[in-house]
């Protein structure tokens, strides 16, 4: 079971930009924009494509990583600001082979690259989107030990406060385990996080946020972990079922699936 669902950190922030309804019906449409179901409420697309008109929407972009076919642009134009390893290779995550982990380590480092995002946060805000998602906040549990959780959280607070600067809410994107102490004193203002049922970690997102926890499982684990998840806490939280490339409507393999 959930723990109880508390206050979230950033409603304690007098002004903070509003989070996504709780509860409320959410899509992932990250593989595509496609015309959202009847009920939808939330919607969460790339920073690319253009807000799901009418609905609450959330803009993805790739904060901690590279975005597939970017690397030749960021090794052109900030190439201090990719890991390398000891031997100077670019590190890769090794789930998404197309995808370089930006280096967060140095002070100077993370300004580059808030400077890069915050640009991208801008634009969403311009574009009419409402809250922001960065992905990865957990990146540096896959760059084998060159990275730790505090380089993570810095470049976080510069983003939040981009955010909240152009009066977009922001998301903890994974990384289950931050107290509520510490996600208010960085300033998240809601969560996604995905497969929190397959690792038992959904409680760690409610202690801090509450019921403002988005929660994605992926089919390819099989749906047991989906239906538990429904049963356990799917009146209170929005939690959806998603194919892992996230298929647009009508594309093989394209799987969608609320509480």
């Amino acid at each position: 079971m959930l723990a109880p669902l508390l206050v979230s950190a950033a409603m304690l922030v007098s002004g903070a930009p509003a989070a996504p309804p709780a509860n409320a019906q959410f899509d992932y449409q990250l593989g595509g924009a496609y015309r959202p179901a009847p009920g939808v409420e939330v919607v969460t697309r790339d920073r690319t494509d253009s807000v799901a008109k009418g609905r609450y929407s959330v803009c993805y972009v790739n904060a901690y990583q590279t975005q597939p076919g970017a690397l030749r642009w960021w090794r052109h134009h900030h190439p201090r600001l990719l890991l390398r390893n000891r031997n100077g290779d670019l590190v890769h995550d090794p789930g998404w082979r197309r995808e370089v982990l930006f280096d967060t380590s140095s002070r100077a480092n993370r300004s580059g690259i808030a400077g890069v995002v915050g640009r991208w946060i801008g634009g969403c805000a311009h574009d009419g989107f409402r809250a922001v998602e960065p992905d990865n906040l957990d990146s540096f549990t896959r760059s084998h030990h060159l990275l730790d959780r505090s380089d993570n959280l810095a470049l976080a607070r510069l983003l939040v406060r981009r955010a909240h600067r152009v009066d977009l809410a922001i998301a903890q994107k994974n990384l289950a385990g931050l107290d509520h102490r510490r996600a208010h004193r960085i300033g998240f203002d809601f969560a996604v996080a995905e497969e929190c049922q397959v690792y038992s970690e959904c409680g760690a997102y409610t202690q801090v946020y509450g019921a403002h926890v988005i929660e994605v499982e992926y089919a390819d684990n099989g749906r047991r972990a989906y239906r538990r998840a429904c049963r356990d806490h799917g009146n209170r939280l929005s939690v959806i079922l998603r194919d892992r490339n996230l298929r647009p409507r009508g594309k093989p393999g394209y799987i969608y699936r609320a509480c």
